[in-house]
Parts: C-alpha cells; structure tokens; sequence
C-alpha cells in the first residue's frame, strides 16, 4: 500500500479505492508485509531457478519502490547517490548483492556487497560477458553516480 501510495501519488483512501475497484487481493509477503495481486495471480508460480542480472542506473526495479530492504537490504548508500538515483545494480535470485559498471575498455567491473556462493559468481561472470558482449563497441557512463560506480572506475 505504501509504495503503490508513494509511487502514484493518491491518497491512501484513492489507493485502496483502486485497489478495490480492479478486485486486487492482499498477499502475505512476510514480516508483516502484503503485496497485491490481481484474483487469477493466486495460483502457485514453478520457482523460476537459479539467476543472476545486472540492471542499469535508474532502472524502476530498484526505483520503484519507498520500501525497498526486502530486496536491497543494507546497500542503499553503497548504491544510490546523494539525491536518491540508484546506480547500476547486481541481482541474483531477487535480491541485490551488489554493484556494476562499464569500464572506459569495454569491461564490466562489479562489486559484490555480500558473499554470494560459487555457482552465483559463476552466474555473474557469466552474465557480465554476455553484458560485454551486447554492448559491443558502445561505451555508457551513468549520470548519477553510485559510491561503488566511482569506486570502480576509480574516481
């Protein structure tokens, strides 16, 4: 409820009143949390397996939400610069580990915020050669800078 409030700007009686409107349905996401989900969404979802991403500054996974230590845990200042915009991000297995960039080379640099096991840094290798590979010859430089982004690339 927070975050649907926060991200649309309604009120809260607007967003309950939305959320009643489309039959939305509270979920229990655990310590007291509840997430929303449309009736036909209630079924049991297969696990989607072991997986590693690296997403981009300002991304709206990582942006979208007020509450975000579900997934970010204590990252937040290693991640988002002074104004709020988080930097690129490492996930692995819906959570963020870490943080990434692209080298002035072409090479992606990352930084890992919390010991993972073997089989996510082979995910993440992985993962970052094919990042390198889809940027080919093109060269990014976020805007807004995370601590690991400038840490990285030493600057």
């Amino acid at each position: 409820m927070t975050d649907i409030t926060w991200w649309t700007g309604w009120t809260v009686k607007q967003t309950k009143a939305s959320l009643d409107d489309v039959g939305a349905v509270g979920v229990d996401l655990g310590d007291g949390a509840t997430g929303w989900i449309m009736p036909d969404d209630l079924e049991d979802a297969d696990p989607p397996g072991r997986w590693v991403r690296l997403l981009p500054a300002l991304d709206a996974t990582v942006m979208g939400w007020k509450e975000r230590d579900w997934f970010l845990g204590p990252h937040a200042s290693d991640l988002f610069d002074r104004n709020g915009n988080a930097g690129p991000t490492i996930w692995a297995d819906g959570r963020v580990v870490g943080g990434w960039t692209q080298m002035p080379d072409g090479r992606i640099a990352t930084k890992l915020l919390e010991d993972v096991d073997a089989r996510t840094q082979r995910l993440l290798r992985a993962e970052s050669g094919r990042l390198e590979g889809w940027f080919g010859d093109a060269r990014i430089t976020p805007r807004f800078r995370s601590p690991v982004d400038r840490e990285l690339r030493g600057s």
